[in-house]
């Protein structure tokens, strides 16, 4: 039985104000082309690059969240290939002097999946491809734009593990503010390196798999990926080491080129920019301004009474978590059970318009006021479930439902009338009630509708059975 030996290169499009060596705006959606470039980004002669302090802050605070040993040095060297859309014919990366190194990340069960390396590069541009044009366009709007490239150690082996390695990443980068990490929008990219072998065996040959805009896409890429190579090894054939691409209509990769070298980039020193040493006291100003990550915030959640699943979901959404972390300040009931609704029904109404938390007009102050109605028996269930669209839209809870006429009836005396009312109406269900109790249900159905669910569910059903015996 062969195993997949898996690993994986994710590029994270670092959140700062410029690009990485120059002046010009490093976010470049909805530009017209090339009009977010100076002659540093455009490789003119002469021109000479400053490094982006922000972008190599954000990329230390990333480092350490991997658990990263720091250089006391850290370098820019020259990458040289030929792209078209990579203006210098050379890229400025790290070589051997990455800003972080040896790391790890802790999976759910505990494995430990190594870091080999963190480093900051730039970006290239972008090519267009005009449909049915015998030419292609060039926009240099994003070359220069920081990244930071992350390179893990081969010690995935399912692509279920590589597809949780990526959320994991995603919250990280997000909680740390160091990168919006979407892969829709180009913010997040991985390509995976994988290959099988029998366990204990030396590695097999590897193959690259390249764009992949999605986690989803990681995950089938690699499933696709494992079969092929098992078949080819299985028939007696040889796995050759090339990159290939993923056709997301097909479901399959297909070769693009055979593998380069690291030889083949001729790494060489940038010798317009000096190496920078990372003070210990840098270092500290660093950790010091480091956010809450989500394992920790996971923690925190159980400890409040979060079950494991509530507790994992709300952590490693960013979003999420934040919105929570406010309500959960000013809700005197459960944790639990705002996580519930929050999961469930606010979840429920969002995806079902198409519409994001941090879009919406709901604020954690009155979500805890809607649930907050509920424990004080102000309103039922049901009732905050109904009204629930309408806070989500931005109403006050407790304006809705005094404006609405929702308050539960809780006088006994007004409720009791009720049930008399409807035991009298019904006879034959009350009969039938003795044969079998389940039946009182219809009964309390009925006196929920001649409330118009102002009735207080609990006390309508105690006084069916006192009633009924």
């Amino acid at each position: 039985m062969f195993e997949a030996v898996i690993g994986l290169e994710i590029h994270l499009a670092l959140r700062t104000g410029s690009k990485m060596f120059c002046g010009c705006a490093a976010e470049s959606l909805g530009l017209l082309p090339n009009v977010n470039t100076c002659p540093v980004c455009l490789g003119l002669p002469g021109s000479l690059p400053v490094v982006n302090r922000e972008a190599i802050e954000k990329a230390l605070r990333f480092s350490l969240a991997l658990n990263c040993q720091v250089p006391e040095v850290t370098q820019f060297h020259r990458k040289h290939y030929y792209y078209p859309d990579a203006p210098k014919n050379y890229q400025i990366s790290q070589f051997d002097r990455p800003v972080g190194e040896h790391g790890f990340v802790e999976l759910e069960a505990g494995r430990r999946i190594g870091v080999t390396r963190c480093h900051v590069e730039e970006d290239a541009g972008r090519s267009v491809h005009p449909p049915y044009a015998p030419y292609s366009l060039v926009d240099l709007n994003r070359a220069g734009a920081p990244l930071i490239e992350m390179v893990t150690e081969p010690d995935l082996r399912t692509p279920e593990e590589a597809r949780e390695f990526l959320v994991k990443i995603r919250a990280i980068a997000q909680a740390l503010d160091v990168s919006d990490a979407s892969p829709e929008a180009g913010k997040m990219r991985a390509d995976v390196n994988v290959s099988i072998r029998l366990p204990g065996e030396a590695l097999g040959t590897k193959v690259e798999v390249k764009n992949l805009n999605s986690f989803k896409s990681v995950q089938n890429a690699l499933a696709f990926e494992i079969k092929r190579q098992t078949d080819l090894l299985e028939s007696g054939r040889s796995v050759l080491q090339e990159t290939r691409g993923w056709n997301e209509g097909g479901q399959r990769t297909y070769s693009m080129r055979s593998k380069e070298e690291t030889a083949d980039y001729r790494y060489f020193p940038d010798p317009d920019l000096p190496p920078m040493r990372v003070a210990e006291k840098w270092l500290e100003t660093v950790r010091a301004a480091t956010p809450e990550l989500p394992d920790a915030k996971r923690e925190r959640y159980r400890e409040l009474g979060l079950r494991a699943f509530d507790a994992g979901l709300i952590a490693f959404d960013v979003e999420l978590a934040t919105f929570f972390d406010r309500a959960v300040r000013v809700y005197e009931g459960e944790a639990q059970l705002l996580a519930n609704w929050l999961n469930g029904d606010v979840a429920g109404h969002l995806n079902a318009n198409d519409l994001a938390l941090s879009r919406s007009k709901l604020s954690p102050e009155n979500l805890a006021s809607l649930l907050t109605l509920v424990d004080e028996g102000a309103i039922s269930g049901k009732t905050a479930k109904d009204v629930l669209p309408l806070v989500i839209d931005g109403g006050d809870p407790k304006t809705i439902v005094e404006e609405r006429g929702l308050k539960q009836i809780t006088d006994l005396g007004a409720i009791e009338a009720l049930v008399d009312a409807v035991i009298a109406a019904n006879p034959a269900v009350v009969e039938r009630v003795k044969e079998n109790p389940k039946v009182i249900n219809v009964l309390l159905g009925q006196v929920m509708k001649e409330s118009r669910g102002k009735a207080k569910p609990d006390a309508v059903r105690e006084l069916l059975n006192e009633k009924l015996g």
